[in-house]
């Protein structure tokens, strides 16, 4: 693994690269981390998941957003467009290293970033989501509760709420939990959904539940569907294991590192016809 620092623009993004181990380099991989705290959480699950692959023949590269870790720039810089761009930056470095095939994997609004990214690229690539939400509009909502969270009892959570909204509409930063955000960053991410590029290539959906016997949601019915629709070969699978991102301590979820390798392993799943 090397680490280092790559030059965007006036300012330079923190990444990390895990050669392919081994002959032949069978993937190209581009890791896009999550938003906010659910980045710091996810960190050691993403390193164990770049290691492993890069031992498995993928070359990994995990790039730090604009604001984000070690990169350059504060977090209340950030747009979504900015982070968007990262995700092409880091798909055109990549790129340059090798000619293997392509995969952009997400974690949570990762999972939209790339997506959106994969509108500018010019090839066909694949995508491996962890935990990916349809939309960015229930991550905003989730994440301006966090600032109402102390005053449910109180009554005052709504007012609080709506008070947020106004102040991003007017074109306002909001302090959370102790991260800036710019009103074009929540409103861009608001706007995000999983639409799937016109080039189609694989879709490697895996989420995880604590209980052995979950499903799929609902909710992932119609993303999946309109991904199938479009050409993608998509394969979707529940893993066991804890939601990571959101626990109080860092922990690790070991089947989905191995369900990871199996997924990308695994012959390609057949494609819905044109």
């Amino acid at each position: 693994m090397q680490a280092f620092f790559l030059p965007v623009g006036s300012g330079q993004r923190f990444a990390m690269f895990h050669p392919a181990q081994g002959a032949v380099t069978r993937g190209m991989v581009v890791y896009v981390h999550p938003f906010a705290e659910e980045m710091n959480k996810s960190r050691r699950m993403a390193a164990l998941q770049a290691r492993a692959m890069a031992n498995a023949g993928y070359t990994v590269l995990q790039l730090d957003l604009l604001g984000c870790g070690d990169s350059s720039g504060d977090f209340g810089d950030a747009s979504w467009q900015d982070w968007i761009n990262d995700v092409v930056f880091a798909y055109q470095w990549l790129r340059r290293q090798g000619d293997a095939p392509l995969w952009l994997w997400g974690l949570r609004a990762g999972c939209l970033l790339a997506a959106q990214a994969a509108l500018q690229l010019e090839e066909a690539c694949n995508f491996l989501f962890w935990a990916p939400t349809p939309a960015g509009k229930p991550l905003v909502q989730q994440f301006l509760r966090l600032k109402a969270a102390a005053d449910l009892a109180s009554g005052n959570a709504k007012a609080i709420m709506d008070d947020l909204r106004q102040q991003l509409a007017l074109g306002a930063t909001v302090e959370i939990a102790g991260y800036v955000v710019a009103a074009d960053l929540a409103s861009g991410m608001e706007q995000a959904t999983l639409t799937p590029p016109a080039l189609a290539g694989r879709l490697e959906w895996l989420d995880i539940s604590t209980q052995a016997d979950a499903s799929l949601s609902p909710a992932t019915v119609k993303p999946l569907q309109a991904w199938q629709n479009t050409g993608f070969a998509v394969r979707s699978q529940m893993v066991t294991g804890p939601a990571f991102w959101q626990t109080s301590e860092i922990e690790e979820a070991p089947n989905l590192l191995v369900a990871t390798l199996a997924a990308l392993e695994q012959p390609a799943p057949v494609m819905a016809a044109a």
